[in-house]
């Protein structure tokens, strides 16, 4: 029998040196020890340092390291369980809801969001951003969007910005029928303002949840929430909660 073209295609040279890195990962290196630096050990393995990137970058996406400006690469410990999302009955910001409210203010939303919201292409919206830390590292950023519609009562709260604008919007919001929500997931790239909220590098893999809430017929509100990817597993229950997997026992599908 022939050898099929995918079948002849040689291991790319990264993905070879992922491997080998891997196993020095497992002999060498303890949790929490710095790797030496790109060019010592782009020289040690005889390799590039762009394929030297691309084999830390498969790495990172693993969850074996951990790669931070102006401190390198270091290994880090069995990914941990956390828990993400919200009940499909609940809005943002319910009891048992960790996501930690941070800002709040008025702002154009992407074109995509607008078109979801029913917006015009200059509205501004509320804007929330939260945060989510499990074991005292951070692990997920969201932006929640808002049209002044679903909120009208808000005009009435004297609170500009900040936390306390947040959580002012969530209360609001809380007070509409929800009808349902939707889901949907991506891999992604962390963009600057992501990175700096999930102490990642620009560009680092994260995985996307995009969520819709509805109400009144219409999307009341949309969640974009950036999860890292080196850290989640996501999957989703009977409930349509979200649930994340860690540690080698528990590959991804």
């Amino acid at each position: 029998m022939g050898t099929t073209q995918l079948e002849s295609v040689p291991e790319p040279k990264y993905w070879h040196l992922k491997t080998v890195l891997s196993e020095a990962l497992d002999s060498e290196f303890a949790v929490g020890e710095i790797l030496p630096n790109e060019r010592d050990l782009a020289a040690r393995f005889g390799v590039a340092r762009a394929t030297l990137r691309q084999a830390l970058e498969q790495l990172e996406l693993e969850g074996r390291l951990q790669r931070r400006r102006g401190v390198g690469a270091t290994v880090v410990p069995t990914r941990m369980g956390v828990a993400v999302g919200t009940d499909r009955g609940s809005w943002p910001g319910a009891p048992g809801d960790d996501w930690q409210p941070a800002d709040s203010e008025p702002a154009v939303p992407p074109a995509d969001v607008a078109r979801a919201l029913e917006t015009g292409p200059d509205e501004l919206v509320h804007t929330v951003r939260r945060t989510r830390v499990s074991h005292g590292q951070p692990v997920a950023a969201e932006l929640l969007y808002v049209p002044s519609s679903s909120v009208p009562d808000l005009t009435a709260i004297d609170a500009p910005a900040g936390p306390a604008r947040a959580r002012a919007v969530l209360r609001e919001l809380d007070r509409l029928a929800l009808e349902g929500q939707d889901r949907a997931v991506e891999l992604g790239s962390a963009r600057a303002d992501d990175a700096r909220a999930l102490d990642r590098l620009p560009g680092a893999p994260v995985l996307v949840v995009t969520t819709r809430f509805l109400a009144g017929g219409r999307t009341a509100a949309l969640s974009v929430a950036t999860y890292r990817a080196d850290t989640c597993r996501l999957t989703f229950g009977d409930e349509g909660a979200v649930e994340i997997h860690h540690g080698p026992e528990r590959q991804a599908s």
